[in-house]
């Protein structure tokens, strides 16, 4: 359970995490962009009620992925609650990001389950919600230097098994640093399709590897129940259709 209250009434309050994307079109908003990657922490670092905080980068494809992508880019924050999430996510730096991007999209979050580090922390306060409606997964890494060759050889593979799978409604791979610090973000309908394709194919391989090989110098996994999401992602929201372009 969250260990998050309100100090006003001392009642449990449900952490919600965001992950905002931000698709910008044309040299001078993608500079922009590519710009506020260090321009942007220090107004982060300042936001009112913000908790955990990471800006990323993209990959082209799905998943993991070498090849960025200068076009989208990602903030991932954590609040108290949904009320403040909506608020805060849609103003301040926010605000910025939206005012300059071609399209956003935020998709607001319940942890379900969460084991692992993202630097050295853990961000991400597990409840005890249940919900019949899409699940998301989160893997994050900081793959270690003398394996970077083994692990990129396996990646193509996982990547097309998530493209190829009829089930995913959304999938996009982000990072901190190319190469070295990795994040894959999916949305599934349900339990059951997510299970099926982590349980299967080059993803069970690949999870293999890293604990019998120590791929990672640091993991991280979280699933969380979807909340409700704002803004569309190629014109539509991902959450309103079975698969995501």
């Amino acid at each position: 359970m969250s260990d998050l209250v309100d100090t006003s009434t001392g009642a449990p309050l449900t952490q919600i995490v965001t992950l905002s994307f931000f698709r910008f079109a044309g040299p001078l908003a993608r500079v922009w962009a590519l710009v506020m990657m260090g321009g942007a922490r220090l107004p982060l670092a300042r936001t009112p009620d913000i908790g955990f905080w990471k800006l990323c980068g993209s990959g082209t494809g799905e998943g993991f992925t070498p090849v960025p992508n200068t076009a989208v880019y990602a903030i991932l924050a954590t609040w108290p609650d949904i009320a403040t999430a909506k608020a805060r996510s849609s103003s301040g730096i926010f605000a910025r990001y939206r005012g300059r991007a071609a399209e956003h999209w935020t998709v607001f979050l319940q942890t379900q389950s969460a084991r692992g580090q993202w630097s050295g922390q853990q961000p991400f306060a597990p409840t005890a919600t249940a919900t019949p409606g899409p699940l998301a997964a989160l893997t994050r890494a900081t793959i270690k230097p003398r394996i970077l060759a083994r692990f990129w050889g396996r990646v193509p593979n996982i990547s097309a098994k998530i493209g190829a799978d009829s089930n995913v409604m959304f999938k996009i791979g982000i990072g901190e640093v190319p190469m070295l610090h990795q994040v894959t973000f999916s949305i599934w309908p349900s339990e059951s399709a997510m299970a099926a394709f982590a349980r299967t194919g080059p993803h069970a391989e690949a999870i293999r590897a890293v604990r019998d090989e120590g791929w990672f110098a640091e993991e991280l996994y979280a699933r969380f129940a979807v909340h409700s999401d704002a803004g569309t992602w190629n014109g539509t929201s991902p959450l309103a259709r079975p698969e995501a372009a």
